[in-house]
């Protein structure tokens, strides 16, 4: 799995015109699912994801997680994180999860994120989305649970 985190201010997206989901300061997540994942890959980004220390303490160093900020989290599906643009210059997504194996495991994703306990919302899963977000600093951070450690 590979995972854009974003900390923003705010963050929405709109599927047809409609506002799906939204969040105020957090993380705006892009997930990306491979082919040859499993719950251990979701189950490792979450961990690191709820945890990593991004947002600035009382000094404005990055010392703080999503957890001690009590923010909030946007999860938003995107296959083309797994495209493969070694080839020619049309990248090919042959590598991403097909829906029946995507679907149920970005579910799985969002929910352990959620039972964090904080706001968590996303997108529809292979919908046409709309994405809005102001990105906080900018701080982006790309995550790949093949690079687990």
């Amino acid at each position: 799995m590979k995972v854009v985190i974003q900390r923003v201010s705010e963050s929405s997206v709109k599927v047809d015109g409609k506002i799906v989901g939204e969040i105020g300061n957090g993380l705006m997540l892009l997930v990306g699912i491979d082919e040859n994942d499993e719950k251990s890959d979701a189950d490792w980004l979450v961990q690191k994801i709820l945890n990593l220390r991004i947002f600035g303490d009382e000094n404005g160093k990055l010392n703080l997680s999503v957890q001690d900020i009590k923010g909030e989290i946007l999860c938003i599906s995107q296959f083309t994180l797994i495209a493969d643009y070694k080839k020619g210059n049309r990248p090919s997504f042959i590598k991403a999860a097909k829906p029946d194996k995507a679907i149920p495991l970005f579910d799985y994703f969002k929910n352990e994120i959620s039972k964090s306990g904080l706001k968590t919302e996303s997108g529809i899963f292979g919908a046409d989305m709309k994405v809005s977000l102001i990105n906080d600093g900018p701080v982006t951070i790309v995550m790949d649970s093949v690079i687990k450690s």
